[in-house]
């Protein structure tokens, strides 16, 4: 790759984390379904017409921003559970390391999920769903869990997601003084579920 190349793609590299930053900015106030094309490309210092030199779509771009968020997370923890024998207390605490410099993409993506654009919510529901199969799967695994059907790990597996996500949510809009008082609850109330877990026995199939 030629010098002039490489410059020409990091000045596209930079407009396009340009129009990503000022997306969150500019979805802070309004959120993302009230947003513009104009206005996001006027956020970068470009024409609406260049937006498309760096996505298809303002979908597209909404999906770019789950991706870098909930998606690179799913995959985060994949990854952490190959390599590693990290237990749910030290996997939660791992996801809070992970959303910490992330701030303004993580709260974007914590009031789109239940916001106005029903392309995000069903984007960031499917990734979530996906981190909930996973976590069944790991559950599966587990010998004192052999009893339990399907769907009762689904159900615990959703719950610890869910404890976790109401924790992140918190976390985002808390103070920096509160913020490690959040993760310790967070850490605490999956050690609760855990243990919850282990003392119920599913109802005998009839």
């Amino acid at each position: 790759m030629t010098e002039q190349a490489a410059t020409r793609n990091e000045r596209k590299e930079r407009t396009r984390q340009a129009l990503l930053e000022g997306t969150l900015a500019l979805a802070s106030d309004r959120g993302f379904a009230a947003l513009s094309l104009r206005e996001i490309a006027r956020s970068a210092g470009i024409v609406p017409t260049a937006f498309y030199r760096h996505f298809e779509s303002l979908e597209d771009l909404g999906a770019t921003l789950v991706d870098d968020g909930v998606t690179a997370l799913r995959l985060a923890l994949r990854e952490v559970r190959r390599n590693s024998d990290a237990g749910l207390t030290d996997t939660v605490r791992f996801v809070f390391d992970q959303v910490g410099p992330k701030r303004d993409l993580f709260g974007f993506l914590t009031r789109e999920r239940h916001g106005g654009s029903a392309v995000l919510r069903r984007a960031i529901a499917t990734e979530l769903q996906l981190i909930v199969r996973e976590l069944v799967a790991d559950l599966s695994r587990v010998r004192a869990l052999d009893e339990w059907s399907p769907r009762d790990l689904e159900i615990a597996a959703d719950l610890l997601v869910s404890t976790v996500t109401d924790g992140i949510a918190a976390y985002i809009s808390a103070s920096s003084r509160e913020a490690q008082h959040i993760i310790d609850r967070t850490v605490q109330q999956v050690r609760l579920i855990s243990l919850g877990m282990g003392a119920w026995s599913p109802p005998k199939q009839r």
